[in-house]
């Protein structure tokens, strides 16, 4: 349940009411409101008393529910770009899986900057399945990114692997990712709560669309209105792909949670001949952003060199894209 409560209520009694009721409290749009478990469906004297408002649910999806809240967040990324909301833009963020070296980071910041695009993304705490595979280059990758930040204006996005090193990704980020195998890190979770840097949660690959809302459930009930979903595919029984790309289940997203979708068709193919058409499939769900890989030299790549496009293929894919934006009334950004 989530209540709204009057505006002439007193901090003390907000704070009485929330450790009463074991509810999380949170300001936003200049109105207070408590949350609690779903499966609680009525409220006591007391806090009717002092409620405006009230919303019941079925689950634990609520503050991204639109049930509560009709129209999709809008998460404002810098001065002048914004995705959800009114605006119509599409983020079309690139670079490569892995920041290898200063030079091929800064080749990636500088594609990007001629195609006039706005999120650099790169890889610097790798969840590698191997323990022998590239784990990235950790805090001086992150270093890089911030110095093509400076250079080239770039919002950047990089992934948290745990809770070890979560301030490090906050601080040198504009867009923290948490990456499906840490969807289910609290620790990380409620850090990222604390922050009110955008957020994208990738969905795990054995994860319910259930599952996947309640983790961002975490970060909206810490405070964090920014968050940021994203499909990247899930494991099924198929094996000719590196996962299923579930724009069924993007579409019961856009259908029933108020939260920015990005999607990310070079992990769910796996293959970099895939990846173009897939994207544009993806363009066509009328999402919020694509994240697509991209790198100067694929083959020589540290992490996922079998999926991540070559320079010349995206900018074939950057031309593709363009009309198929401007059918949908959208920009990419």
């Amino acid at each position: 349940m989530i209540i709204e409560l009057k505006k002439i209520t007193s901090e003390e009694t907000i704070e009485y009411l929330a450790k009463k009721h074991c509810a999380f409290h949170i300001f936003d749009s200049d109105k207070n409101f408590l949350i609690t478990s779903a499966s609680i469906k009525e409220m006591d004297n007391e806090l009717s008393k002092h409620a405006e408002n009230q919303w019941v649910f079925a689950t634990d999806m609520q503050l991204s529910s639109r049930d509560f809240r009709n129209i999709t967040r809008e998460i404002k990324l810098k001065e002048g770009l914004s995705i959800g909301g009114k605006h119509n833009n599409t983020l079309l963020i690139g670079g490569p899986c892995s920041v290898e070296s200063e030079d091929q980071i800064r080749s990636a910041a500088e594609l990007l900057k001629e195609l006039n695009l706005s999120v650099l993304r790169g890889g610097c705490y790798k969840p590698r399945t191997s323990p022998y595979s590239f784990q990235g280059m950790g805090i001086e990758g992150l270093q890089l990114l911030s110095k093509m930040r400076e250079e080239f204006g770039h919002l950047i996005i990089s992934e948290v692997r745990d809770a070890t090193h979560v301030a490090e990704i906050i601080e040198h980020t504009d867009i923290v990712q948490i990456g499906a195998k840490a969807m289910y890190d609290q620790g990380i979770l409620r850090a990222c709560s604390k922050t009110q840097k955008p957020v994208m949660i990738k969905r795990g690959f054995g994860t319910t669309l259930q599952e996947f809302t309640q983790a961002a459930e975490f970060i909206l009930s810490g405070g964090n209105s920014n968050v940021i979903l994203c499909e990247r595919g899930i494991r099924t029984f198929e094996t000719k792909t590196r996962f299923t790309l579930d724009l069924c289940g993007v579409a019961w997203l856009q259908e029933h949670t108020n939260l920015p979708i990005i999607l990310d068709p070079s992990h769910a193919m796996g293959y970099a001949y895939g990846v173009p058409a897939l994207t544009k499939a993806c363009m066509a769900m009328n999402v919020e952003g694509l994240i697509i890989e991209t790198h100067p030299t694929p083959s020589l790549a540290k992490s996922d060199a079998s999926q991540q496009l070559d320079y010349d293929s995206f900018r074939d894919l950057h031309n593709d894209l363009q009309p198929l934006a401007e059918c949908l009334g959208r920009k990419i950004r």
